[in-house]
């Protein structure tokens, strides 16, 4: 899917990203559909980081007594301040959020490797290769359980198409593009893959258990004091990063889609230190809602919430594919060009991608909580359809301006 994204962008770099090369491959509709779509990944996205800032915070007793919902609440009070003021106090909290999560993984990397080569003794487990294939290996309860949390990774793996939005602002994008989507790969290898092998060879995996960060157990299980409590508040600045850049990226595809016609008036409104306030707060409207699921179901908040946000995902990197499966068809007419840096074996690959997509959604059917969302789906559908006919008018009259103007959407 990032190659795909990577050959569109070299194809026509632009700040809209996906939603504007499905604007150019599938039309108004398509830009529409991509558009909401991401939107609801990130707006769900929002509850399931404040939910996990709740949980994390609670790691302390000091803070037990509070109740998740008000956690929450204050959580997203605080990010949606920082976001509204400017967008310099934005770079500056990304920019030491990336320094610590970073730091913190290598660091935590170091300790595992060292952990694995003198074979020390954590929390009375012996750490080693061998805890990948003791306690029943890698499918310990069967094969069913892994297959049913694949909508979990692909929500582990969200925000790998944000990559794009840079893309209209790059001085040299020919060259700048493909090494840092290149690089994409080799940092999920080090630090996501890399690090949950270590997680599976320092502790067994009974071990761990929900509500709780894995790297935060481990440490513990260590002894070293306060080892714990650090990794528990760098795993908290990671949830706040991740509802950081959610709030921030909402507010301009919603105000880049309010340009086109397709959202709210509302929500290309910017303010003096041009931030779209509007965008951020429909955005914190909905977040708003997961509060109030953090009161009635706290137990059941996050993993509801990553299931609506996995189907977010899964529809935006599908447009992303359909996007360049067009492209494709008309690079093969002659109408446009590939460019150099190209997505292989298209365009089976695009159709076996976008099959197995398809698979995760067929298997969210046979997980409890999966099975209400897909219960759902025909209602965000009905919602979508009955948006479009609300702002067609204006996303074709708009359009039809544009064209006569010579100029083209972001």
């Amino acid at each position: 899917m990032v190659r795909a994204l990577g050959e569109l962008i070299l194809h026509r770099p632009s700040s809209g990203s996906f939603v504007s090369y499905s604007r150019e491959f599938m039309g108004e509709k398509g830009a529409y559909v991509g558009g909401w779509l991401y939107f609801l990944n990130w707006s769900t996205t929002g509850i399931a980081d404040i939910t996990a800032i709740a949980l994390y915070i609670h790691y302390w007793d000091m803070f037990s007594d509070i109740p998740q919902w008000v956690l929450a609440l204050i959580a997203l009070a605080v990010v949606l301040a920082f976001n509204l003021i400017s967008v310099k106090i934005f770079g500056e909290m990304e920019f030491w959020f990336a320094i610590i999560k970073v730091a913190a993984l290598v660091v935590f990397m170091v300790i595992g490797i060292a952990l694995l080569v003198t074979g020390q003794d954590v929390g009375g487990h012996d750490s080693g290769v061998h805890l990948l294939v003791s306690e029943g290996g890698f499918f310990p309860a069967g094969v069913l359980p892994v297959v049913l949390v694949m909508q979990g990774v692909i929500f582990a793996y969200s925000a790998v198409e944000m990559v794009g939005v840079t893309s209209g602002e790059t001085a040299n994008p020919e060259k700048v593009m493909p090494k840092a989507i290149n690089s994409i790969m080799w940092r999920i290898g080090l630090f996501y893959v890399g690090s949950v092998l270590l997680l599976a060879m320092v502790v067994p995996y009974t071990v761990f258990e929900a509500g709780q960060s894995p790297f935060v157990t481990v440490l513990s299980e260590l002894g070293v004091p306060a080892a714990g409590d650090v990794m528990n508040l760098v795993v908290l600045t990671a949830a706040m990063s991740s509802l950081n850049s959610g709030l921030y990226t909402t507010g301009r595809i919603l105000r880049s889609m309010s340009m086109a016609g397709s959202a709210p008036k509302f929500t290309s409104v910017m303010s003096r230190s041009q931030v779209p306030y509007g965008g951020i707060l429909l955005t914190c409207a909905v977040c708003v809602l997961g509060v109030g699921l953090n009161y009635v179901l706290p137990a059941e908040a996050f993993e509801i919430v990553i299931n609506f946000a996995a189907i977010g995902v899964i529809g935006t990197w599908s447009m992303i594919m359909l996007s360049h499966l067009m492209f494709y068809r008309q690079a093969q007419a002659g109408r446009v060009r590939r460019p150099s840096y190209q997505l292989f074996g298209s365009p089976f690959t695009e159709i076996v991608t976008l099959a197995f997509f398809g698979a995760i959604v067929v298997m969210m059917w046979f997980d409890e909580i999966g099975r209400y969302t897909i219960m759902a789906l025909p209602l965000i559908v009905i919602a979508m359809v009955v948006g479009w006919f609300c702002v067609r008018g204006r996303v074709n009259r708009i359009a039809a301006e544009r064209e006569a103007a010579g100029t083209a959407a972001d």
